[in-house]
Order: structure tokens, then C-alpha cells, then sequence
């Protein structure tokens, strides 16, 4: 499950981040960090499947329902690395604007 959150979420990027006209929100750099997060979890895949052979296939209701979670806080935390690091190069200067008028 996390495999599969994290992949739609680096495909979603990916999509933005080529469609976009300019690259001043460095969404490329957001669809790295899931890339990189969806390889993580193949790789674990791999290993899970090498340790569990068929029955990881086969996951219980529990394990699947803490997967999902597990990928959406993955989601959620390359959001959160993304928005801070758009809020510290600030592309469009609208932050310091914003602390120059005060």
C-alpha cells in the first residue's frame, strides 16, 4: 500500500512538474522525493516478498490499513520538505515582501 501512495503521488509530480510552464515551485524537486520515497518501497517489497514468498500476496485487513497510513504520512512528510524548502528559496518573493512591509 505504501508502494502504491507513494507511486501515484511521484506520478501526480511528475505530471505537474512537466505540464508546468516554468519550474519556480521546483515541483521537480517534489517529484524526486517521491521518486525516491516509491524506490525505497520497492525495495522493501522485494525483501518482503523474498521473506514471505506467497502470503505476501495475501496481506491481512490490519497490515494493509497501516500501510496506507504509513504512505499517506510519506506523502505528507515530502509535502512538508517541499513547502520548506519553497518557503526558504521563496521563487516568487512574495515572503520577503511580506517581512519588508512590516
Amino acid at each position: 500500500m505504501t508502494l502504491l501512495i507513494t507511486v501515484f503521488a511521484a506520478i501526480i509530480a511528475t505530471i505537474k512538474w512537466y505540464t508546468a510552464k516554468d519550474d519556480s515551485m521546483k515541483i521537480g524537486t517534489l517529484a524526486l522525493i517521491y521518486w525516491g520515497a516509491a524506490l525505497m518501497w520497492s525495495v522493501d517489497a522485494v525483501f518482503e516478498y523474498i521473506e514471505l514468498g506467497a502470503e505476501f500476496f495475501t496481506p491481512a485487513a490490519a497490515d494493509m490499513l497501516n500501510d496506507a497510513f504509513l504512505g499517506v504520512a510519506a506523502v505528507a512528510l515530502g509535502l512538508i520538505i517541499w513547502m520548506v524548502m519553497v518557503l526558504i528559496k521563496d521563487p516568487k518573493g512574495r515572503v520577503r515582501a511580506a517581512l519588508q512591509k512590516r
